[in-house]
């Protein structure tokens, strides 16, 4: 399975864990998402299946990768874990891949403290699905049902309970998310060495998962991580956004080191994410930036900003 190295890690494990291979490809710069350019030349004969990320928020580049599905004859699996809420050519993410997940954890808008959802169109996938997501006690009977192992994976009541009672708020909730993003950005785009928020014209709406910073190319990832830890020390509850998975030890056996995707590894060298959330008032967000830059000028940052 092909995939991005910038992208939840469970999302990338789950391969590993039902035997397969991932495959990781470089990202776009801009975006974060996979590059469409850098999937087909990975494509071989033992491919079975595209894993595109919206990460962070922001839409993957569906059409492509679309195409590229239909025309190698390969499953599109989407990742939404981090963008409910956001489109892509107006249409809402989780509608693009043959099968698509969401989570419900934190911090995103949507928090019922564990679980998350899968949605296909698929009436083969989806009983497969139920199956393997628990087995009743009732059904224990059943040849059909026995004949796989389930996983137990399923919600508690009270944690659908949950996720239903913001469901029917969901747009409420991003509208209040929204306004922290246009404060933060409000505050920061003063802050000299840093890349603004990046939209592709085929994003037409995009609901952050977290508020992440890309420091310049004067910042090394020590010195991110210097500010991180300056942040923490104030109490704010800031971390690199991304370790990429391709050069974690889990995928170091399949050949993989640091240098192997430059781009994905540039990013997320300088990636911070900052608490984000519609708790967050103007004097937090204030605060927060406001300690975020004394803590680049502690580390000697420049003004580079890509």
């Amino acid at each position: 399975m092909i995939a991005s190295p910038h992208s939840f890690r469970e999302t990338v494990h789950a391969i590993a864990l039902c035997g397969a291979r991932p495959i990781f490809v470089d990202i776009d710069y801009w975006s974060g998402a996979i590059a469409a350019a850098k999937v087909e030349p990975a494509i071989t004969e033992r491919t079975r299946a595209i894993v595109g990320s919206n990460t962070n928020g922001h839409p993957a580049p569906w059409d492509e990768l679309r195409l590229l599905a239909k025309t190698r004859r390969l499953a599109l699996l989407e990742d939404s874990t981090e963008a409910i809420g956001s489109k892509y050519k107006d249409r809402l993410v989780g509608s693009f891949g043959d099968t698509s997940v969401f989570d419900f954890s934190q911090p995103g808008p949507l928090v019922c403290g564990e679980g998350g959802m899968v949605v296909t169109d698929d009436a083969d996938t989806a009983m497969a699905l139920k199956r393997f997501r628990s087995h009743k006690p009732e059904e224990r009977t059943s040849v059909t049902v026995t004949a796989s192992a389930p996983y137990q994976a399923g919600m508690s009541d009270i944690a659908a309970a949950l996720g239903l009672s913001q469901l029917g708020r969901l747009e409420e909730i991003l509208e209040r998310r929204k306004l922290t993003e246009y404060l933060y950005y409000k505050h920061i785009k003063s802050f000299e060495g840093i890349k603004d928020p990046f939209l592709a014209p085929e994003a037409t709406e995009v609901h952050w998962f977290l508020y992440v910073v890309h420091l310049g190319t004067r910042f090394s990832k020590s010195s991110r991580d210097a500010i991180v830890e300056d942040l923490l020390v104030e109490k704010v509850e800031a971390a690199a956004y991304s370790n990429p998975l391709h050069a974690q030890r889990r995928y170091l056996d399949y050949g993989y080191r640091r240098g192997s995707l430059p781009v994905v590894e540039k990013v997320a060298d300088r990636a911070l994410a900052l608490p984000f959330h519609s708790h967050l008032d103007e004097g937090h967000i204030e605060f927060i930036v406001g300690t975020m830059k004394d803590a680049s000028v502690n580390v000697g940052a420049g003004a580079a900003i890509f």
